[in-house]
Parts: C-alpha cells; structure tokens; sequence
C-alpha cells in the first residue's frame, strides 16, 4: 500500500492533518507522516505502541518541533488502529 492519506491528529485543541503512507515490508510495516515538510517514520515497539524514528542527520530540525506533537501523532496511529 503506497497511497497517500492523511492522519488526524487532536494538538493543542486543535485538529491537524498530517499526510501519511502506510509502508509494509514483509513483516514489517511503519507509517511514513510528513510533519512542517519534513518525513518522519513511525513505527511499533516491542509493547505496540508507536513511537517516531528520526533519522541522525535531521536530529537537529526535529528538536524544534515539539516532543507532545510527536506523541500525539502516535496516539493518532494507535488509535486508528485499535
């Protein structure tokens, strides 16, 4: 599955939407979200919960945003899923 859709995400009060794809490879599969122009993939940890992966080379632009929008946007996953 490779179409792109969007995630809706309740932050600060406000409803946003985040574009997302949902990639699987074989067993795996992780939630490519763009987030200010910039793709973050999120995927399940060993409990099933989501958490965000930031690539080493954009550690730096992804300090910037905010680490409670992160969590927001994996809640948003989970709870679209469960």
């Amino acid at each position: 599955m490779d179409e792109l859709f969007e995630i809706p995400v309740l932050y600060k009060g406000q409803e946003l939407l985040f574009p997302a794809r949902l990639l699987i490879v074989g067993y795996v599969h992780k939630f490519l979200v763009t987030i200010e122009g910039q793709d973050f993939f999120f995927e399940p940890d060993n409990n099933g919960e989501y958490r965000a992966l930031v690539d080493p080379l954009y550690q730096g632009d992804a300090k910037k945003l905010d680490v409670e929008l992160f969590r927001a946007i994996a809640e948003a996953i989970e709870s679209i899923l469960h």
